[in-house]
């Protein structure tokens, strides 16, 4: 039995201040007809051009993902992909009045409960997943991410990090709904103080701050944490949206050690190769 495509059930709005630029926006996520896919609208600029959220309109992985289609340029995405594709939203409109959506409090949690305050609706079209049904490996130096047959959406990650208070991290879990609500998407992104200053020449992490970003020093948090392994589940988070990029929902077992948004992105790539 075929399971049909969602979209939202209404319209909801956010207002806040990018991460990484620290402009004021306003974002409206609208429900879409099926085969729409999630599409980014700048509202701003002339003729209110239009990005799909796909691989092929990725331009840059550094530090966050950014898709560009034209005059349509979007950054630091993938906190509002990972909320739509953990509660299985096929289908939305984002509006957007400048590039960045807003960081909120730094995980994908608002952006959860603005698709919860919205109602997700069926449409009649059946929904068309991607069926790993090989494997894809993507390594560079002591990273990677893979990609196997797995019935079901399973994503196992391991973080190691050599301050004192992060170590090794490990965290498994059949991404449903649910899971994703209570274990993933309240967790937030790390920075660290000695590279604040570097982050900052790049024009990076302007809207950033000790509550939507948790900061460490060389021995200590700066920052309070959600729960002890926050790191490795908001590299999680980070996977859902990235892998999302392939435009439709994955049936597969995602298994990470240190993976990057640069990592993510080559293997939605190696992936497309095989349904292309």
């Amino acid at each position: 039995m075929s399971i049909a495509q969602t979209t939202l059930a209404d319209s909801v709005s956010y207002s806040g201040i990018g991460l990484h630029a620290a402009q004021e926006v306003h974002m409206i996520m609208r429900p879409a007809p099926a085969n729409t896919g999630i599409v980014f609208i700048r509202t701003d600029l002339p003729g209110q051009p239009s990005v799909q959220a796909h691989l092929s309109k990725v331009t840059n992985t550094m530090r966050a993902t950014t898709l560009e289609d034209g005059e349509a340029k979007v950054f630091t995405v993938e906190h509002v992909l990972s909320a739509l594709n953990g509660l299985q939203v096929d289908n939305c409109i984002v509006e957007m009045d400048s590039a960045e959506p807003p960081v909120a409090d730094g995980s994908s949690l608002n952006f959860v409960e603005l698709i919860q305050k919205a109602g997700i609706q069926s449409l009649k079209e059946p929904r068309q997943e991607i069926v790993i049904q090989k494997q894809h490996l993507i390594q560079e130096d002591d990273k990677f991410i893979a990609a196997i047959p797995y019935d079901g959406f399973r994503i196992t990650f391991t973080s190691i990090n050599p301050h004192p208070l992060l170590g090794v991290q490990f965290f498994d879990a059949e991404i449903t709904p649910d899971e994703y609500i209570k274990e993933i998407a309240y967790a937030r992104t790390i920075a660290f103080t000695e590279e604040l200053e570097m982050i900052r020449k790049l024009g990076l992490g302007k809207g950033g701050n000790l509550e939507n970003t948790i900061v460490y020093d060389k021995t200590t948090c700066l920052s309070k944490v959600r729960s002890a392994d926050e790191l490795v589940r908001h590299k999680v988070l980070d996977v859902i949206g990235d892998i999302s990029l392939l435009g439709r929902p994955v049936r597969g077992h995602i298994i990470a050690v240190k993976s990057s948004h640069k990592l993510n992105n080559l293997l939605t790539h190696d992936i497309f190769k095989e349904i292309g």
